[in-house]
This record gives structure tokens, C-alpha cells and sequence, in this order.
């Protein structure tokens, strides 16, 4: 890829509909480069495809990012380089590769959303997480230039290129789910988190919405609207863990621009100003005072820990979720379960019935506990599954050599896994699972003792 000031880039909207313009703002030490626009899917086997391409474009190198003093946000701030118009895009996740004339790439990701879910499954990708640990510029929600937390961004700037190849989050934990999506034939919809902040409708009438490998960062409108769509029959499939972890807000640029931040100050969250006028909106995390609001109530399953390493050990072998797969009880997939992983945790809010489909014992820092993958069902017939692990995404990839860093699991885990998705995800098209796959509660033969009730519409114990 070469070093980074080689040629780097960012659009100035997470997403656009087909046909729909848009701005790439590029910095490059080369005297050209080129634009080349890859959607992802499946192609008889070949997994991108080429949708358009630019014109040899001048470069130039950019001026140096300005970091807000109070929040330390970095922006890059660029002049637009080129306007694109998605003419003739079809709706997709798109990887827009930088080429320089030097012989140096970045990746620039964007989503062609659809403009309609109606009886497809979205899939809803994470902008506000890739960019939470986006370290251009020096600074992200973790960390600042000297590498400690109390230095971190307290918000965080779509206005800049991210870090590493360009599209390190997506790579890893979003791309092997569109891939399988699209070679089952299932009709999809996209659309990311920041989409479903802005606009409620665009997840009516959907069979199934699937948050993907890595998405810790939402609204409380986002999570107000997907909870929503599961209570009028719509299924949920949360494929990694840690997720809505983090309470965020969305800002715009003025009153009607497009929404360019992220803001979440975490434990500061007393020294930011929007709280003067508006007490309940917190940006830390969803289960901390003074709004605490455990995210369980809507996966069913709550963030425990990091780091871990663990096998994923099979409980309810003969459900439904892992027809065909050939398991048994008991059987274990090694490194399955990490880096962060969810459990079902009986003392927090948690819908009911709720059954545990593996159950795997590890250690993390020290402490004895387990992961969980679960499945629930609610009134309005949705389903609801979690893996309860950060690796699914990547366990689909596991034993292929391909992107992801696989973390030792062999091929016989992507097999494990890549078919119970296609489990989850045919029966979730077809419509709410809950009317013809119910959960069976099994919390308390597992735990020992049952749920609390979460306040959801879910049937609780």
C-alpha cells in the first residue's frame, strides 16, 4: 500500500443512493492517480466487481489536518478532488480504490444504500465504529498521539481519510458476511447505522436486519429504531459481539448538513456542553449511569470482556441454527471466541424465551466465565440471534487465506460457521422466525436461575 501520505482519500457522505453525486477529497505525493469502484458481492466465485472507473486525475498533497482544542477531533479538511455521480451503481458495499501513478493504493469505503428494505434483509453496516478507532491524524476514541486514553478524542471527524489500508474495519469484520449474503440469493437491502439514525423507514418492512462482525457505536434513535422494526416481525442477526455498547450522537455540519461526527466522551461525559440542555443524552456506554440502559434487552446477549481466546463449545446441538453442520453437543471450534465476547448474563434486563445454543467456558484477565450464542423470539413472531463473538465475521474466512486475520481457526470452523449463517440467514428471509422456529428458555438449566425482566416487548420470565 505504500506509506501513507502515498495516496490517501475520504468521501464527504457515509452513503449514497444509486445516482446520487458525491465528493472524494484525495491527498497524493503522485503526479496522478486514478478512481476504480468495486462493489462486493459474489460474482460465479469471484467475490468484487469493477463498476466504474475515472479518468487519470492531477494530484496534489493536501494541507495538514487541524485538531479541534476542546475535543480533539482531527480533520482533515480537504478541497473536493473530484465529483462522482453512482450512475448505474447498483445498491451495495463499494471499496473505491486510490491507485497512485507511484504504484501506491488506498481503499476508501462507501455504501449505495437502498431506498427501499420491503421484504428483504439489510444489511446494515458501521461507519460510527470504523471511524471510533481511526487513528488518522494521531487521535481516535481510544487514544491520542502519546498512545493514552486521557488523550483521546472526546469526537471523531468523517472529514478524514481512515487508517491502515483504508478500509481495515470493513475488511475484517463486514466484507465475508456481503459475500455469503449475496451468494445465497437472498434479496438484500443496504444501509448503515448512521441511515438508520437519520431515517426510521428505511428498515419498514424489512424480513431481517443483520448487524455485522463489529458495531459497538450507536444512537439511542438507532437502537429506538431497530428495536422498533423487531417488534413489528422484523429479524435481527448480531454476527460479532460488543455491540451498541457505546451511546453516541450524530452531529451535522450547520443545521442541515450532513452528518460529519461522532461524538461519545465516555467517562468525561460531564464535560460535554449538550448535556447543559439535555440531561438523558449521555454519550457513554448504554449501561452506565445516569441513563443506563443495558444493550441485552435488544441482542439478548451483554459485552463481558476483552481480551480472550477460547474454543466455541456447541450446547444445543440439534437446534435448528446448526442443521447440517453435523455437530454434537460438547464439540468445539478452537479461537472462535474473541478477542471481545457477549454472554447471556441473567441479572440484566434480557427477553425471554431465550435459549442458549453455545455456551463456552474461558478465561479473560484472570476471571473464569463463558460466551454465549443466543437465540431468542418475541410476540411480534422476529427472531433474534447472537454469535456472542467478535470473530464470526472472521470465521467465515477461516482455513480461505483470505482478508481477515483468522486468528489460527482452521477450515473446519469456516465450514462451522459459514453454514449456520446460512441457516440464520435463509430462515430470517423468509420471514419472522419466531412463528415457526420458537425459542425454547433454557437460561435456567444453564445458569441456574432466570432472566430479569428488560422491558422490551419480549416475553419476559
Amino acid at each position: 500500500m505504500g506509506p501513507p501520505e502515498a495516496v490517501e482519500g475520504y468521501t464527504d457522505t457515509v452513503s449514497v443512493e444509486p445516482g446520487d453525486e458525491f465528493g472524494l477529497h484525495v491527498s497524493t505525493t503522485a503526479p496522478r492517480f486514478r478512481v476504480s469502484a468495486y462493489r462486493v458481492g459474489w460474482y460465479g466465485g469471484a467475490q468484487a466487481r469493477l463498476v466504474w472507473r475515472s479518468d487519470r486525475v492531477t494530484g496534489r498533497v493536501q494541507r495538514d489536518p487541524r485538531v479541534d482544542t476542546f475535543t480533539d477531533s482531527v480533520r482533515a479538511d480537504w478541497e473536493r478532488t473530484l465529483t462522482v455521480r453512482a450512475d448505474g451503481w447498483p445498491e451495495g458495499a463499494y471499496l473505491l480504490r486510490l491507485d497512485a501513478s507511484s504504484g501506491h493504493q488506498r481503499y476508501v469505503p462507501l455504501i449505495v444504500r437502498s431506498p427501499s428494505a420491503a421484504g428483504r434483509t439489510v444489511l446494515m453496516h458501521a461507519p460510527a465504529t470504523w471511524q471510533a478507532y481511526n487513528l488518522w491524524g494521531g487521535y481516535n476514541l481510544y487514544q491520542g498521539k502519546d498512545g493514552a486514553y486521557g488523550a483521546r478524542s472526546l469526537a471523531v471527524s468523517f472529514d478524514r481519510p481512515y487508517d491502515k489500508n483504508g478500509a481495515d474495519n470493513f475488511l475484517v469484520y463486514e466484507r465475508a458476511a456481503v459475500v455469503l449474503a449475496e451468494r445465497l440469493g437472498i434479496p438484500l437491502a443496504y444501509t448503515t447505522g448512521v441511515d438508520v439514525h437519520l431515517t426510521p423507514a428505511v428498515l419498514r418492512g424489512a424480513s431481517a436486519v443483520v448487524s455485522l462482525g463489529h458495531d459497538e457505536y450507536w444512537t439511542p434513535e438507532q437502537r429506538q429504531h431497530v428495536t422498533r422494526a423487531r417488534d413489528t416481525g422484523t429479524n435481527l442477526v448480531f454476527l460479532g459481539a460488543n455491540t451498541c455498547f457505546r451511546r453516541i450522537r450524530l452531529e451535522r455540519e450547520g443545521d442541515s448538513g450532513p452528518v460529519r461526527t461522532v461524538v461519545c466522551f465516555k467517562t468525561d461525559y460531564e464535560k460535554d456542553p449538550y448535556l447543559v440542555e439535555h440531561r438523558t443524552m449521555v454519550t457513554t456506554d448504554f449501561r452506565a449511569a445516569p441513563a443506563a440502559d443495558p444493550e441485552s434487552s435488544l441482542t439478548g446477549v451483554l459485552y463481558e470482556g476483552f481480551p480472550t481466546d477460547a474454543p466455541y463449545v456447541v450446547h444445543g446441538a440439534d437446534h435448528w441454527i446448526f442443521e447440517g453442520t453435523g455437530v454434537r453437543r460438547g464439540d468445539s471450534f478452537d479461537h472462535l471466541v474473541g478477542v471481545e465476547y457477549d454472554r447471556v448474563t441473567p441479572d440484566q434486563p434480557t427477553p425471554s424465551p431465550l435459549e442458549i445454543v453455545a455456551h463456552s467456558p474461558l478465561v479473560c484477565q484472570g476471571r473464569d466465565s463463558h460466551a454465549d450464542s443466543a437465540y431468542y423470539t418475541v410476540p411480534s413472531g422476529a427472531g433474534v440471534f447472537a454469535s456472542g463473538t467478535m470473530r464470526w465475521v472472521e470465521g467465515l474466512m477461516a482455513g480461505s487465506g483470505e482478508n481477515g486475520r483468522n486468528h489460527g481457526m482452521d477450515a473446519r470452523t469456516g465450514a462451522f460457521v459459514t453454514r449456520t449463517t446460512e441457516n440464520v440467514l435463509r430462515a430470517f428471509a423468509a420471514g419472522p422466525a419466531g412463528r415457526t422456529r420458537p425459542a425454547k428458555d433454557n437460561v435456567r438449566s444453564v445458569y441456574g436461575h432466570e432472566a430479569t425482566e428488560s422491558g422490551s416487548s419480549a416475553t419476559v420470565t
